[in-house]
């Protein structure tokens, strides 16, 4: 079986917008299409299937034809919510996660991890300026694992990327395609970069 078939891309798309001041950033419009339909068409071929995690729009989101789920939990508590949502969604061993506004991140994403994650039953990206935990791996049987830190009250993505073991897959030449956008400036910057 291809490696692909063995995971579900989840585009976590579940957040509040803050500093692009409370918009919907998975549906802010970029050369007049939603932000979340450039990640979901790069990381389509990736992967056997792909989800949305979002907690506002949904219908909005349904458009795309893609399955779309919400957080447990109604408190907007961030990436590791809309991933433990995914967990409990999953049919396949794997989930690749990637955040719904960097639409440059690189196109060999999934097979770079999942051919370097060696034994790890979670591995996140990094390049040589920082890491990228929001780009993750993670196997299904990590469920109970970030159910349990969640119900501590923790919310941190990094700290429970510690507590599991998870393996960070250096993307070197890649620091760029990493780069997301927060702000509406960010958000015309971009689009001026691809005229």
């Amino acid at each position: 079986m291809p490696f692909r078939q063995l995971i579900t891309g989840v585009i976590l798309a579940g957040g509040k917008g803050t500093r692009m001041g409370g918009q919907d950033k998975g549906l802010v419009p970029l050369l007049g299409k939603p932000l979340y339909q450039y990640i979901a068409e790069r990381l389509q071929p990736q992967v056997g299937q792909l989800m949305i995690n979002a907690n506002r729009n949904q219908a909005r989101y349904r458009q795309s034809q893609l399955p779309v789920f919400s957080d447990l939990t109604e408190d907007f508590s961030g990436p590791l919510a809309g991933m433990q949502a995914a967990l409990h969604q999953a049919k396949t061993e794997w989930l690749l996660f990637v955040p719904c506004d960097v639409p440059e991140f690189p196109r060999n994403l999934a097979e770079k991890m999942f051919h370097e994650k060696g034994e790890h039953l979670a591995c996140y990206a990094c390049d040589s300026e920082r890491e990228h935990p929001t780009f993750a791996l993670i196997h299904r049987s990590l469920q109970k694992p970030l159910d349990n830190y969640l119900a501590r009250g923790d919310r941190k993505l990094m700290l429970f990327m510690r507590e599991v073991h998870a393996k960070s897959i250096m993307f070197t030449s890649e620091t760029e395609t990493f780069a997301n956008l927060n702000t509406p400036e960010d958000s015309r910057n971009w689009e001026l970069q691809q005229k």
